[in-house]
Parts: C-alpha cells; structure tokens; sequence
C-alpha cells in the first residue's frame, strides 16, 4: 500500500505575529517554523497504515527550501521519501497549491504507481481555509472524506469515520481516496534517534510544476485587537458582597 501525506511548512503556534509594512504577507525573520496539528496527527496515521498494511509512506509539501526542516521531521517519525515543490516561499492560494499537489502526484504516480491514500490534515494552521485537499480530490477524480477521526483500510477500500453533534458518520470509500485528517484520531510519535540519523540521511525529491496564480489575490492582512484583561479586587470577606452583586447585575444575572 502507497500512502502520501501532504502537509504544510507554518509558524509555530504561539508566536507573535508581525505583518509586513506593505500589509500583505508575514515577517518571517524572527518566526520559527512546524506543521500543523492535524498534518502531525496524518503523518502519524500515513506511518501506521503503511506498516500495518506493508505499504511506503512518502510526505509531500509546496515550500522554499527551508520547508526540508519539516519533510526531515516527518522522515525522523517514520515517513519513508519525501517530495518538496519548490517554491518562491510566497503563500500560494488554496486553487495553485492544489493544482500544484495534484500535479506533483500525477508526475510521482505516472514514475512509480498510484498512492492508495492520500491523507491531509483537516485544515491548515495558518489560513484555516479547509479548501486544499477537497480541491485536490476533485482535481484527481478521488471522492474524500474531511474530519476523519479513525481510518481503516478493508480490501480495496477504506472505512473512515467522522464525529458529529450526534455521534458518527462512516463512509467507505474505494481506492485510490483521499481523507483529511482531524487532530486528536492518534497521539503523535515524537522522534526516535533512529529517526533522527535517517532524516539526515534522507534526500528529499525536488518537484517543479506549472502552477498559475489562481484567481485569488491578497488585498491586506490585520491584526486582531489585543484584549487585556484585568482583574479587580472586588473586597475581602463579607464587605465585597455588595461589590459582587453589583456586577452581577450589570451582567444581567441578577
């Protein structure tokens, strides 16, 4: 079984975000760099369901060269081969990135075969727009499944599972399929030394693929509003009563 898991090269949760003076894209220059949550969590399921069914694992990301530093993080976890579509490092919109990945996976298919499984994570950490791998899908003719919360290949086909407000959906899918993968079906590995040597070992394939901007354009980035919060001593014992009822009322509870 052939599974390919796709991911992308994002700041690190927490940091502080600066916007460049033009208003239009992000200063990097003191920002560290990861995947997103659920892309951990569809590396994760892309090395389980490869081994467990004695398939290759092979990750694959659209980036400058500095996103090597996450294909060698997903090879130190497991992942076998890597591919990364070179870039100018600009953020590409949701419909170039696809046609970019999907061509990319055409080209790897056509050399070695079809994946059975192309995995996502559920969106991406950064612009959240939950487009890339439904445009993909649709752009290889693969029906998917966003969300999934457990996967399990049975024969030709894959079972996948999603939450809902209720409980679950189950749909089964034939393969070749794609699914997007939602944080919290596994608990990440954290890398082995083993791992680790091999990621540095490892020399990841350089893709270029014709992928025109799409009709999308970035107009301008704002930061939100900083809210402070303060806290205020209401009294000690029974003298801050009358305190607290007040703001009770002005809250309306009272």
């Amino acid at each position: 079984m052939r599974v390919l898991v796709c991911i992308k090269r994002v700041p690190a949760p927490g940091a502080r975000i600066v916007i460049t003076p033009d208003g239009r894209s992000i200063d990097t220059t003191h920002l560290g760099f990861t995947m997103s949550p659920h892309e951990e969590c569809a590396v994760a399921e892309a090395v389980r369901l490869a081994e467990a069914n004695g398939g290759h694992s092979t990750v694959l990301t659209a980036g400058p060269p500095e996103a090597e530093e996450q294909l060698r993080y997903a090879i130190s976890v497991g992942v076998d081969s890597a591919i990364l579509i070179t870039t100018d490092g600009s953020d590409w919109d949701a419909i170039r990135t696809a046609t970019a990945i999907s061509g990319a996976i055409t080209t790897a298919e056509d050399r070695d075969g079809p994946f059975d499984l192309v995995l996502f994570g559920n969106e991406s950490a950064d612009s959240g727009g939950y487009q890339v791998g439904v445009r993909t899908a649709h752009a290889l003719g693969r029906p998917m499944v966003n969300g999934a919360k457990a996967i399990e290949v049975d024969g030709e086909a894959v079972v996948v599972r999603r939450s809902t407000d209720t409980g679950f959906e189950v749909y089964r899918l034939q393969l070749p399929a794609v699914v997007g993968v939602k944080e919290g079906i596994n608990v990440p590995s954290y890398p082995t030394l083993k791992g680790r040597l091999a990621s540095k070992r490892a020399q990841p394939e350089q893709l270029e693929v014709e992928a025109p901007p799409g009709p999308q354009q970035m107009v301008s980035m704002l930061t939100p509003v900083e809210q402070i919060s303060e806290t205020v001593m209401l009294g000690e014992g029974a003298a801050a009563a009358p305190r607290i009822v007040d703001v009770l009322e002005q809250l309306g509870v009272v």
